[in-house]
């Protein structure tokens, strides 16, 4: 944790919080903190700062805190992702966080599986730990915004041409010509498929969208990896 994330609830003040659960169990076992110790906070949303430790035992920690400066910019990217399997989720979710997406979505293709879409994982309030966990973890305050896509047609047609406006677009897809650049600036979008890549069909579509297909090499990476090898590569 190396941002204390702060919620509307915690304050008592104006100037005050106080702070329970995983929060204080990280600040008496990790932090060990004790009164008088200042320590990086941030409001979710809004700005970051210092947080002075008043007071803390086994209920709770009553920390003063003053925020004056702005959370790192986020990248101008957008990702889209094939839904992956749900034991990925967690990872992914606080992956593209941590890296600075502004904003992903996940989408259907025909190598999807249906159980996936009613996976626990997708509840709201399970997303929202894990992006707060990569918040955490990069010192940002703003969540990314996340799109669901259950209908790959209708989103690549409708939808994605709208997103594509101003940036550029990359589609991993193995046996491509171009290799993927590296250190792009300005605003992108990139598509990672499922396990197995996106099938023919759908490729054509999201390059008729605008996406260039590029190679990552002659590995075949599972999706996970292939998320952190793309990103790592193409955001400056």
């Amino acid at each position: 944790m190396n941002l204390l994330l702060l919620e509307r609830d915690d304050w008592v003040d104006a100037d005050c919080v106080r702070l329970g659960g995983r929060r204080l169990q990280h600040l008496r076992e990790v932090h060990r903190a004790s009164p008088g110790d200042r320590l990086r906070v941030g409001e979710l949303g809004g700005l970051q700062g210092e947080g002075e430790l008043l007071a803390l035992d086994e209920a709770s920690a009553l920390l003063r805190v003053r925020l004056e400066a702005p959370s790192p910019a986020k990248a101008p990217m957008i990702l889209l992702l094939a839904l992956p399997r749900p034991k990925m989720l967690k990872r992914i979710f606080q992956m593209v966080t941590t890296l600075g997406v502004e904003q992903l979505v996940l989408l259907n293709s025909y190598r999807v599986e249906k159980s996936y879409w009613s996976t626990p994982w997708l509840a709201p309030e399970a997303v929202r730990e894990q992006l707060v966990l990569g918040l955490e973890q990069a010192r940002d305050t703003v969540l990314p915004t996340l799109t669901l896509a259950p209908r790959f047609k209708p989103f690549v047609e409708d939808e994605l041409p709208a997103l594509m406006a101003g940036r550029q677009g990359w589609l991993p897809h193995p046996g491509s010509a171009m290799t993927c650049p590296a250190a792009v600036p300005g605003p992108q979008l990139v598509a990672i498929g499922p396990e197995g890549g996106f099938i023919p069909y759908e490729v054509d579509k999201l390059q008729a969208a605008g996406l260039q297909t590029v190679s990552l090499g002659a590995r075949i990476l599972r999706v996970d990896t292939a998320v952190a090898a793309t990103l790592g590569r193409v955001l400056p």
